[in-house]
């Protein structure tokens, strides 16, 4: 079964589109060092709930919006290999100096799976 690294993300609507340049250039350092996907998804449909929330998670600002992402690896073996790439890569170094997201409020986790089913 794959491997998977989830991320909850807060990211300020103005600098949304520096996220996403950022989203696209990260996915294929991640890609190019192994990683089998990697999903990046502007919240939609979520609200704040009266308990837990995405919102709630990340303490959302009023002028933010929540990104979910995840990445797969073949397993967790893989997951360390490429973890280990990408953040001795210059390229994500360099992206990361300042990134568009408050990196406090993040979310992050690694996750194994245990049931795994895809339409063909």
């Amino acid at each position: 079964m794959t491997y998977v690294d989830g991320f909850v993300v807060p990211v300020r609507k103005a600098e949304f589109e520096a996220y996403r340049a950022l989203a696209r250039k990260a996915a294929g350092i991640w890609l190019e060092h192994g990683a089998i996907s990697y999903v990046e998804c502007l919240a939609e449909d979520v609200p704040y709930g009266e308990l837990t929330s995405f919102p709630r998670a990340v303490q959302l600002a009023e002028d933010e919006v929540v990104v979910l992402s995840w990445i797969t690896y073949q397993d967790r073996a893989s997951r360390d290999a490429v973890m280990a790439k990408v953040m001795a890569d210059p390229r994500f170094q360099d992206e990361m100096a300042g990134p568009p997201f408050n990196t406090q409020r993040m979310i992050l986790g690694g996750f194994e799976t245990f049931v795994e089913s895809v339409r063909v």
